[in-house]
């Protein structure tokens, strides 16, 4: 036993079931099969970052309230503004409320003291007074580019703990690696919101507490996504994953709606509530996760492995279960060859294989346990052994861009939808918090789309490429035909979250999933959450950038915002070409056998993928 232990993760050798599942194993008197605990495996896991994504809207919803203006002057403006201003400030803010009111003063002509105790109102004729409704200091000439700073600093700390979370998850328990951040995150989450009843009007004080946060919510991403990959196998990976990545979208409308249901007493509770529900998530994956199934006694039968997909079906998948899973109890990884993007490798010729980005397709469909015991390495990757795995650079770069669009979205929609005419009229805050959350059910129906395609085309870069393409049509034509009607607004906005999520949720999930178990790490169990780390790490800082960006460029009008936006889908679509290209002759390769021979010399000449742009056959 001391034998099969050795270079396993340290946390490994002192862990057992947590104490949720040995109270269950007690109150039940036997032990859950494999299957039951991958259906709790799939629900924590989901649940875990549904709370993550939950706890990052908050400041979505509240940024018309703490930039409050006036939009244009009008009197839909007006009883859009009487309707919420009031009501989201605290109570000491509306000491002289009654009185300005009966006098005709709109509440943006009113400014407050910015000492003592802000209770003080007059009239204020220009709505670019610092002073003026709102909340200090992010109601001043320029507060969008403020509250841009704020999301920048959460996100860029997001992207630099992103890389080191996925080193440390691959070295410490992920279950107590993932409890620590969601209760700090619910934390920091919360402390946000301390500064309504504290009466904090500090941006140091607002930048910090993101940075913090940025940094404790990396640990989210390279531990749902490292559990997942020691339970799951490739088969049906894009799918499944595809499904169960609806995490993101859900969590993205649990906290517009709680968020937006809290803010009618107070912004600061829309920070609490969402902070309060990730620390109580935190205690759920402490009682009952289960990292892996050696730590409950299980391990996958040698020969086959059912895969059932959401319909019913099961397919037998070859597995190979290495001798030292058969000796310590642990599971190996169901592998495929069809799952990973590309055809199956027994119908390859070696000599295709040279072409690097060829052999990357191909690789994928390879599981890590492939990989024979003497030559398995449990050794952590480094980052530039990471990096260096064919394919991680251009689909972190890809999701650089695809994410800069997703958070753009994320941070600044229910904020765009609030300043922005549909059908003549304006909606209140709650109302456009709501009505954002629509973006997240198109992103749900895209994230599984696009799983499911790329597991039937047996193409991941062609799929993520395609839907960024798509995508540009759709912005453009929600910014220009989404304020004509509302039913217009919805069916556009589900578009565009469809095609912006899709590729997002497929690069984050099975795509990285498959790098991370690619057959170059020679069976290294440990490097899945280094991995995705990197890859995930990289979008998080075109994260940062979009919301930063975009909180500038809105200074200018919303039509500069939504070109950056369809630029930066169209260079994550090109960032993918050489891999479309690797697919696209893969393709070739498999339904038209005549062509074989000059293909593999093309390859050989790294002239393919000259031929495939020239359009020669």
């Amino acid at each position: 036993m001391a034998h099969c232990l050795e270079g396993a993760d340290d946390g490994a050798k002192k862990r057992g079931p947590p104490i949720g599942i040995r109270v269950i194993r007690k109150l039940w008197r036997r032990d859950a099969d494999l299957n039951e605990y991958r259906i709790a495996i799939l629900f924590l896991t989901f649940l875990a970052y549904t709370c993550y994504h939950a706890s990052r809207k908050p400041l979505s919803i509240v940024k018309s309230v703490l930039d409050f203006e006036e939009v244009d002057g009008n009197i839909t403006s007006i009883e859009r503004s009487l309707s919420t201003y009031y009501q989201y400030m605290p109570m000491n803010y509306l000491a002289n409320r009654q009185s300005a009111v009966e006098g005709g003063f709109h509440p943006n002509h009113f400014r407050y003291s910015s000492s003592s105790n802000y209770s003080s109102f007059s009239a204020a004729g220009n709505v670019n007074d610092p002073n003026r409704g709102g909340w200090a200091p992010f109601n001043q000439k320029g507060g969008k580019g403020l509250l841009g700073d704020v999301d920048l600093a959460f996100l860029a700390a997001y992207a630099v703990g992103m890389y080191f979370s996925g080193h440390l998850g691959d070295r410490v328990d992920l279950r107590l690696f993932l409890f620590g951040g969601m209760v700090a995150s619910g934390f920091f989450v919360a402390m946000f919101g301390a500064g309504y009843w504290f009466q904090i009007h500090s941006l140091p004080y607002y930048l910090v507490v993101q940075i913090c946060g940025g940094l404790v919510q990396s640990s989210g991403w390279p531990s749902v996504v490292a559990v997942m990959g020691k339970w799951f196998g490739k088969s049906k990976r894009g799918l499944i994953m595809g499904i169960w990545n609806a995490h993101t979208s859900v969590g993205n409308i649990l906290g517009s709606l709680v968020a937006a249901g809290a803010l009618q007493y107070g912004w600061g509770w829309s920070f609490l509530l969402p902070g309060l529900l990730q620390i109580f998530g935190g205690i759920l994956m402490f009682c009952f996760l289960v990292v892996e199934p050696s730590d409950v006694g299980l391990h996958i039968p040698q020969d086959t492995q059912e895969v059932v997909d959401v319909q019913g079906r099961a397919d037998p998948v070859p597995t190979r279960v290495e001798k030292r899973d058969l000796e310590c109890g642990e599971s190996a990884q169901s592998t495929t060859a069809t799952s990973s993007g590309v055809a199956d490798s027994s119908r390859v010729d070696k000599e295709a294989a040279t072409d690097e980005e060829t052999g990357l397709l191909r690789g994928l469909a390879q599981q890590s346990d492939e990989a024979s015991p003497e030559d398995r390495n449990d050794e952590a990757v480094t980052f530039t052994e990471a990096w260096n795995i064919p394919g991680v650079v251009p689909f972190a770069l890809c999701l650089f861009f695809s994410k800069l669009v997703a958070y753009t979205f994320l941070n600044w929609l229910p904020f765009y939808i609030s300043q922005t005419k549909i059908d003549g009229k304006f909606l209140d805050e709650k109302t456009s918090g709501n009505l954002s959350t629509l973006f997240d059910v198109g992103g749900v129906v895209g994230g599984i789309l696009a799983g499911h395609l790329s597991d039937k085309m047996n193409a991941r870069a062609i799929t993520a490429a395609g839907f960024m393409y798509t995508a540009i049509p759709a912005l453009y034509m929600y910014r220009t035909y989404g304020s004509t009607s509302l039913n217009i607004n919805i069916i556009l906005m589900m578009l565009a979250g469809a095609l912006v999520n899709g590729p997002y949720a497929l690069i984050t999930t099975a795509v990285s999933a498959d790098l991370g178990t690619h057959s170059s790490l020679k069976g290294n169990p440990r490097a899945l959450a280094t991995v995705t780390a990197i890859i995930d790490g990289t979008g998080s800082v075109g994260a940062a950038f979009g919301p930063l960006i975009t909180g500038y460029l809105a200074e200018y009008g919303w039509d500069s915002v939504f070109w950056f936006l369809m630029a930066s889908a169209l260079i994550a679509g090109l960032l993918l070409s050489r891999l479309v290209c690797a697919e696209i002759a893969d393709k070739i390769h498999s339904n038209h056998p005549t062509l074989s021979k000059q293909i593999r010399q093309d390859e050989s000449t790294g002239s393919l993928t000259q031929r495939l742009l020239s359009g020669r056959q």
